[in-house]
């Protein structure tokens, strides 16, 4: 975003220069006055898998990993017909279904250059560590981060997020009957993925939502695919193969329940979420083993959730697109029966 350097307008000068035109005393000009038309909107896309359903989890700053798995879907023209998402992997999925490759990458690497986006200033400053407030839409408004809403419309692919009612305890999965406008559609994809204590949360039905993570599945969103029932699932996580979360230190636990003292639904959420977390990890596989799931891990995790290095978030990317394009034939086996 450059200024253009100024020209001197001789525009002027020009039209003094040449012979005035004139109508006939006699005539009538009608000054017809044209609304243009809007743009028709895209025809349908078409999607070629769409008995097996993606499933992608979140991870905040760890999705740089996985867009680079996600990419080379889009590069190989593998479009999946239902897509479902928590957290970071909310947005993956809908920059999935809008084909949109370069947003795919720009949102979890080259947009933490944005000094918008966030950090210990923005969190000081009680926006949030990620300020949720200009991550999700004023970010589309004032074109640092486009969104393809166009195509996203015409995609005809079915699309799941979670998210978790902080008041009631209750885990709500939204589909498209809860996305008409870009407006809908980024409310979704931000109550999703307001991590509590790092996020400003949002409203949505009169309901303070929080990160869907805190909900059923405990971040894993295979369950989401499985009620809808779906049999075959591909699955990409954002952590290695062997991973298990841990307990909860007592500082943590302890800060829990400071934290989220009037919150009893969001803060046994929390303090449960390592064991939930780990019965749905074993869960997917045993889907796996039995060859209903093909999950995806990254072979290593360079970055954290908080990581906002360009640098370093590039690299994770670059490795789980190399990652991609090495299993692409086991995806394709899976997928097409190749």
């Amino acid at each position: 975003m450059t200024d253009q350097p100024q020209r001197k307008d001789d525009t002027a000068e020009r039209a003094a220069e040449k012979p005035q035109a004139t109508q006939p005393e006699s005539a009538t000009v009608e000054v017809k006055e044209t609304t243009p038309e809007p743009a028709a909107p895209l025809a349908p896309l078409e999607n070629n898998v769409h008995d097996v359903a993606l499933v992608i989890e979140g991870g905040a700053m760890r999705a740089s990993y996985v867009s680079g798995l996600v990419n080379v879907l889009l590069e190989q023209g593998i479009f999946i017909d239902y897509v479902c998402g928590i957290s970071a992997g909310a947005t993956v999925a809908t920059n999935y279904v809008s084909r949109d490759m370069a947003r795919t990458k720009r949102s979890f690497v080259d947009f933490a250059a944005n000094p918008q986006m966030g950090g210990v200033k923005s969190f000081l400053h009680k926006h949030g560590f990620f300020n949720a407030d200009y991550d999700y839409l004023r970010c589309i408004e004032d074109g640092s981060m486009p969104f393809d809403w166009e195509t996203f419309q015409a995609n005809p692919a079915r699309v799941r997020i979670q998210a978790f009612q902080r008041d009631t305890g209750r885990t709500v999965v939204w589909g498209r009957d809860h996305m008409h406008t870009l407006e809908d559609l980024m409310a979704c994809v931000r109550a999703s993925s307001t991590m509590p204590g790092i996020m400003k949360p949002i409203e949505i039905d009169g309901q303070v939502m929080l990160d869907g993570s805190l909900g059923a599945g405990a971040g894993l969103p295979n369950h989401i695919a499985e009620d809808d029932g779906f049999e075959k699932l591909f699955v990409i996580t954002s952590r290695p193969a062997g991973y298990r979360k841990g307990e909860l230190s007592a500082v943590k636990r302890r800060g829990i329940i400071r934290v989220m003292k009037n919150h009893p639904y969001a803060r046994n959420a929390m303090l449960t979420r390592p064991e939930r977390y780990n019965e749905e990890l074993a869960h997917l596989e045993e889907l796996e083993k039995s060859g209903r799931a093909l999950v995806v891990r990254p072979r290593e995790m360079p970055v954290s959730r908080t990581t906002r290095d360009v640098k370093e978030l590039e690299h994770a990317y670059l490795l789980g697109h190399e990652q991609g394009i090495a299993e692409l034939p086991r995806w394709r086996e899976f997928l097409f029966g190749e």
